[in-house]
């Protein structure tokens, strides 16, 4: 598909999201790749495509209030473009319109006056939306906020929306098998210690000499905290269960020096080997790979095979909306029910092959309960020889990266709960 320009790309890009079950990103992918865009035009519709996404519901609001009717869809996502550009892009209001207009077929006349309408009375929309329930404001599902605001505060709640719905940052693991944190520090202008964890990067591009040569990954700070709980040594024998893309494992292998054995599984095919191109990228030699689907039977392993066990567990992502940006539109409350007992057969299934006095550590990337202290508990109270030592938790509006979550958990022993991270 050729696109005429980024606006053009953009609409596409919002209908195809729209009408299909393909995530944003890689819609955005996909598109970016048709459309062989300069940079300038790749930014523009990076920035509006995940920027209306994020304000959906305050767009619609606000298109609510000057055209209170049925609209089409492609006619429906035009306006979304051209209000995000007024409400939320330093554009020239006459370049957003006139811009914009031009998308809109036979409904030209129509967009033209609302577009219009919004910059004579974008200070009273902007009232009004000020004045909207906090599933409008901050364009996230009724369902989100009302667990949050449960778990959290509404203050905080608030700010963990406005989280989510800020462009995320861009940090780097030095790869210590090839590099020091120090000598990447040391080789950009672009680059900075980002304060959250000592081998964190903060950068505004990820230099492409940086990702070709291995240098580094591409990886939230708040990814760390599982790995360091397990703390594998060298010659250790470990299971990363839900290995792929392998960011976790490639931090393992560097914390063992290559030495011992990681056995990576996932599911995928696709994610396996772009697992696979990763460790070879990053010159990781200790990693090999299995397909694995943990809920089938009967399992690829030996009881009692491995030291250590990662369960980086499928979850709702809710702890990394910042970046997924479409999660909060296809999650549903029944997600919080059925997640968990995904996660529990997974731990099910994986603990027999940890050896006994050996660790296991359970994590994911929500920040709901059920699917985190809860599955954790349980699994230690009812699994013979389980014994929950520590939990830890990484809060977007309070420590300032992703969120997460992470339990260790170890065969033998005594029952009991440990403390908090």
């Amino acid at each position: 598909m050729s696109f005429s320009n980024s606006r053009t790309a953009c609409v596409q890009a919002l209908q195809r999201w729209e009408s299909g079950a393909t995530f944003a990103d890689e819609v955005l992918h996909s598109t970016l790749a048709e459309a062989r865009f300069n940079v300038f035009d790749r930014a523009f519709l990076t920035e509006t495509f995940y920027g209306i996404l994020r304000r959906r519901s305050a767009l619609d609001f606000l298109i609510r209030q000057l055209r209170d009717t049925d609209l089409d869809s492609e006619t429906r996502q035009v306006l979304r473009l051209g209000f995000y550009q007024i409400f939320w892009m330093r554009i020239p209001h006459h370049a957003a319109v006139n811009e914009t207009v031009n998308l809109a077929g036979r409904a030209r006349g129509l967009v033209n006056a609302l577009l219009r309408r919004a910059i004579r009375e974008k200070d009273l929309l902007d009232e009004k939306l000020a004045e909207a329930p906090a599933s409008v404001r901050f364009s996230h599902p009724k369902f989100l906020i009302e667990r949050w605001e449960h778990q959290f505060t509404p203050e905080e709640t608030a700010r963990l929306c406005e989280w989510n719905n800020t462009p995320a940052e861009i940090y780097v693991r030095a790869n210590r098998l090839k590099v020091t944190t120090g000598e990447l520090l040391a080789a950009s202008t672009v680059a900075e210690a980002s304060g959250l964890h000592p081998l964190s990067i903060r950068v505004k591009q990820v230099p492409f000499q940086w990702l070709m040569e291995g240098l580094c990954y591409v990886q939230d700070p708040s990814t760390l905290l599982a790995v360091e709980m397990l703390d594998p040594k060298p010659g250790d024998t470990v299971l990363d269960a839900c290995a792929a893309p392998g960011g976790k494992a490639s931090y393992m292998a560097e914390l063992m020096g290559n030495s011992g054995r990681i056995v990576a599984c996932d599911s995928s095919r696709p994610r396996l080997e772009r697992l696979r191109e990763n460790m070879l990228r990053m010159n990781v030699s200790c990693v090999e790979t299995r397909r694995v689907d943990w809920l089938a039977r009967p399992l690829p392993f030996e009881p009692e095979s491995f030291d250590r066990i990662l369960v980086d567990a499928p979850c709702s992502n809710t702890g990394v909306i910042r970046r997924r940006v479409d999660v909060r539109w296809r999650l549903t409350p029944g997600d919080f029910e059925e997640m968990p007992r995904r996660q529990r057969a997974i731990l099910d299934a994986v603990f027999p092959l940890l050896k006994p006095g050996g660790t296991l550590v359970y994590s994911t990337c929500s920040m709901e309960p059920e699917e985190d202290e809860a599955v954790a508990e349980a699994f230690a109270r009812e699994t013979p020889g389980a014994r929950l030592e520590e939990t830890g938790r990484r809060i977007p509006q309070r420590d300032g990266m992703d969120g997460a979550f992470a339990a260790r958990i170890v065969k033998g022993g005594a029952k009991g709960a440990g403390g908090g991270l």
